[in-house]
């Protein structure tokens, strides 16, 4: 019995992102695609999202030029595509604070949003730094963080210390403090309802970018090669491997169900389809009775 229906929903891509920022020691190995993502998870009454995509205006969209990133739609545009809104989602689950994953929270007006307290923390205190330490900042839109304290004064913002079972039936948090950002986190889907469980999926935002990371050829098995972490880190590389060791164990060593949602061969895969806007809908898996978006 599977319990929810998980799409992965491109908004955005950048098809020259330099290859050593998603694999560590990739130098002078040119650059290659990234879809930008979030994840919608429906079911058990819920509609939840794992990240929020960013705005694509102001200082985001600065950001998002000088990345490069084109071919940006709306919640509303992307979100239509397994029929929904962005209204029905209930719960957010933030895996980091980087602009193109906690940058809209604007769009979801009736959303919980969870993110990890170090997270929010941290970034302010980076924000207090001498300019000589802004570099830090990299990938962060400063009013993203503002608007997380806004949705903390209105109720909306759990802040949590560590792992959490069961935020949702069936869905966990864990934490991978000082990895990519200071207080990463990352998802497990127990779709099963079980715990153990024998069909878990792992949503882990940018701890992973691509299957090489995660010792992965292409396969999806078991890991055939050593982890390799990423390369856009403010935290250690050797926390990463730790993270990503951890998922991988969390899924009984079947790396097809650690999902990096910056990874273009997702859609390779699983079932995929391209929209009218030449992006990418995926489709993990589907909840008993749910129709294929696909």
């Amino acid at each position: 019995m599977a319990r929810y229906s998980i799409w992965v929903l491109e908004y955005c891509y950048n098809d020259h992102y330099p290859m050593s920022a998603m694999i560590y020691g990739a130098h002078n190995q040119g650059v290659g695609m990234i879809p930008n993502c979030y994840v919608v998870i429906k079911g058990e009454g819920h509609v939840a999202m794992v990240d929020v995509g960013y705005n694509n205006k102001d200082f985001a969209k600065e950001i998002a030029d000088a990345f490069g990133v084109a071919a940006w739609q709306s919640p509303e545009a992307v979100m239509a595509e397994v029929g929904l809104l962005p209204e029905d989602v209930d719960t957010a689950l933030i895996t980091h604070a980087h602009f193109d994953h906690f940058g809209n929270v604007e769009a979801f007006p009736n959303a919980t949003f969870y993110i990890q307290e170090r997270e929010l923390t941290k970034w302010v205190w980076a924000m207090s730094l001498p300019g000589q330490m802004q570099f830090m900042l990299t990938a962060v839109d400063t009013s993203d963080i503002l608007r997380g304290v806004e949705l903390a004064q209105k109720r909306r913002l759990i802040c949590v210390d560590g792992a959490v079972e069961n935020v949702l039936p069936g869905i966990d948090l864990h934490p991978a403090y000082d990895t990519h950002t200071f207080g990463c986190m990352w998802v497990a889907v127990r779709n099963d309802g079980k715990s153990p469980s024998n069909d878990t999926w792992v949503l882990a935002g940018d701890l992973v970018y691509k299957f090489d990371n995660l010792g992965d050829s292409g396969v999806g098995g078991a890991p055939d090669r050593p982890y390799v972490p990423v390369g856009l880190a403010t935290g250690s590389h050797a926390n990463l491997l730790l993270a990503t060791d951890e998922m991988v164990r969390t899924v009984g060593g079947e790396t097809r169900r650690v999902i990096p949602i910056h990874e273009e061969r997702l859609k390779d895969r699983f079932p995929s389809r391209v929209t009218k806007h030449g992006l990418h809908v995926t489709e993990l898996c589907l909840a008993d009775g749910e129709t294929s978006r696909i």
